[in-house]
């Protein structure tokens, strides 16, 4: 089984035509290179962004979903992930249960969050996929 998180973009604006074929790309590449079919896509829980277009392709698949998000995001739409897990209550609590989830992370744009995520990932060993993606107006 290979875990596959993805960051990014939540609340920005961004070209999410180009961000869904890095997230096709992105999949292919890693289940080739991990030769199995057996997938969890991990996320930040929201149908908002990066995340929702992740779980989205992930339901095309019929890969397993795994949201991770602290409590705020219950107040905004969340996809109907296979398990949910909230922890703590302000955006960031859940970064280290996150990363503690995943074997690999695939980032395409993102803010702040996610690039202390990524940072971290990298000093912990997980293996990172990283695509600058611009946000737009």
């Amino acid at each position: 089984m290979i875990r596959i998180g993805f960051a990014g973009y939540s609340d920005k604006k961004f070209d999410k035509q180009k961000a869904i074929e890095l997230i096709k790309d992105a999949l292919d590449d890693l289940t080739e290179d991990y030769q199995t079919k057996d997938i969890q896509i991990v996320s930040g829980l929201t149908n908002l962004g990066i995340p929702a277009l992740a779980y989205k392709e992930a339901d095309e698949r019929g890969y397993y979903t795994v949201g991770i998000a602290c409590k705020k995001a219950e107040e905004y739409d969340c996809f109907k992930c296979d398990k949910k897990i909230l922890v703590g209550d302000d955006w960031g609590d859940e970064s280290d249960t996150f990363l503690e989830s995943i074997d690999v992370l695939v980032r395409i744009g993102g803010g702040k969050q996610t690039i202390a995520e990524t940072k971290r990932a990298k000093e912990l060993g997980i293996k990172v996929v990283e695509h600058d993606l611009e946000e737009t107006k």
